[in-house]
């Protein structure tokens, strides 16, 4: 009965304010509508990235404006939008909504629901496209982000708020160490963002229960564009899930977001401007594709304490063909990120997984993040295996070498063997500690690669519940690994 008294007394209240007032209001039209696009004509004050909605229920996104009509990507498609549906302004520009109810759900760019649950609610909401942090809000790059992997955090690492590009021919392991690094985030208070733009749906749900089958999703929100949906909602995809890993960026959290890929959201890119009859330039692509790139990873960043302390590191994710590193969109992507982590077609064929090839990976920023006891044991790595990458190449020719070189070129032999890892296995900082250690003190020397292998197994089981905290002496580190190695 309240409720009814204050519905009415509502009711009244509008009622006794209401004035018989003159009202104009732009009404459009469509005039085409195909391939994800509508052309509109009639709107003379929409404005760029603005939402109009038709009567039938669908809505657009500005994305041409031209002298007569506009050109907007389409967001939802109703049944029944056809040439003559009236269109409407709405003011209102593309948001989605952020927070923690978002976590373990799967989400479509727009924020809707596709696991079958009731949409998110979420108290704050934040614009796909937002400007980049201001230099003064941001801060040094100081804390390592662990990636589980042995030889990205030994050679290649990356820090809390870093842009570390995966790059590589298609099948050679860039998605699975993606994972890996998600399913490696677990009890680190990371949360992460996985974005995949124009994947199949068996992919999309071979991505899902993976992370459900290693208790990731509870931290980790997925953004899907499938192959199927509409080359806008492709286009909108990265941006929106760095609309969401910002909002919990802002909140002081730090976050692992990864875009599976920006080679097929350049192209959807180019599908629209196309429709839309922008100008082409180099393979087609608009000359505002470098820009795009930019402005999405540009938005990741570390915060400094003042501004919350957040941080937010991206892992783009671009295919080459035939390892084509000099193609367009490839070399955009690597002069706008940190670093990148190469995957090379024929180490994967020779069964060296993860295929990394460390010739042609660097990370420009994770070494100044990297633990001071892991940074101290790997020092040296990266460049003694180059170093054995190069001599290996005289092996080829069957000339006699120096015992000094037969030992490089054994021992290199040996780190070879011991940097394979399997995937879904990440390492925890301290057994990358231990294996450390104890390829530097010589314990793996004179083994076969087999019995190597059986060696690093078992000294990996015996860290699995470290003994030692990093900070350990390295006296102490060495007894906890001759102990965990003389076990039977």
């Amino acid at each position: 009965m309240a409720a009814e008294t204050s519905l009415l007394s509502r009711q009244a209240a509008r009622l006794a304010d209401y004035r018989f007032a003159l009202r104009l209001a732009e009404q459009g039209k469509v005039v085409a509508v195909g391939d994800g696009i509508a052309w509109i004509e009639g709107l003379p004050s929409a404005g760029m990235d603005e939402i109009v909605r038709c009567e039938d229920g669908s809505e657009a996104l500005v994305f041409h404006l031209g002298s007569r009509r506009i050109g907007a990507i389409l967001l939802r498609q109703g049944p029944g939008l056809i040439a003559g549906t009236p269109v409407h302004l709405t003011g209102r520009t593309l948001d989605i909504g952020v927070g923690d109810a978002c976590l373990g759900r799967v989400l479509d760019p727009l924020g809707n629901p596709l696991d079958g649950g009731e949409a998110p609610r979420v108290s704050a909401r934040r614009r796909l496209e937002a400007p980049s942090p201001p230099l003064v809000t941001r801060d040094f790059v100081t804390r390592p982000l662990v990636s589980g992997n042995k030889i990205v955090d030994t050679m290649v690492p990356i820090g809390k708020g870093q842009r570390q590009l995966l790059i590589g021919d298609a099948g050679t392991g860039k998605s699975a160490l993606a994972l890996d690094m998600v399913i490696a985030q677990r009890g680190r208070d990371v949360l992460c963002v996985y974005v995949l733009i124009s994947q199949k749906r068996a992919a999309v749900l071979a991505t899902l229960e993976t992370l459900r089958r290693h208790d990731a999703l509870d931290y980790t929100c997925l953004v899907v564009a499938e192959a199927t949906a509409m080359p806008g909602l492709k286009f909108l995809a990265p941006f929106a899930g760095c609309a969401l890993a910002e909002g919990w960026m802002a909140a002081g959290r730090d976050v692992l977001v990864v875009y599976d890929d920006l080679t097929t959201h350049a192209r959807a890119y180019r599908e629209l401007s196309l429709l839309l009859r922008r100008p082409p330039g180099r393979e087609a692509y608009p000359g505002d594709i470098f820009s795009l790139h930019a402005r999405l990873l540009e938005r990741s960043t570390c915060l400094a304490a003042a501004h919350g302390g957040g941080s937010m590191t991206a892992l783009p994710i671009v295919a080459t063909e035939q390892g084509e590193l000099a193609a367009y969109i490839p070399t955009n992507l690597i002069s706008i990120t940190d670093g990148q982590i190469y995957f090379d077609p024929q180490l994967f064929a020779r069964g060296f997984l993860p295929a990394i090839d460390v010739t042609r990976s660097v990370s420009r920023i994770g070494g100044k993040a990297q633990h001071p006891a892991i940074k101290a044991e790997a020092g040296r790595m990266k460049l003694d295996y180059l170093q054995f990458l190069e001599l290996e190449v005289f092996t080829r020719f069957g000339s006699r070498l120096d015992p000094a070189i037969e030992a490089k070129i054994r021992r290199g032999r040996l780190l070879r063997e011991l940097l394979k890892q399997e995937r879904l296995a990440p390492l925890s900082p301290e057994q990358q500690m231990a294996w450390l250690i104890a390829f530097n003190a010589g314990r793996f020397d004179g083994l076969t690669e087999a019995q190597a292998s059986a060696r690093l197994a078992q000294l990996l089981a015996a860290f699995a519940a470290p003994p030692l905290a990093l900070t350990a002496t390295r006296e102490d580190w060495l007894a906890a690994v001759d102990k965990a190695l003389a076990s039977p």
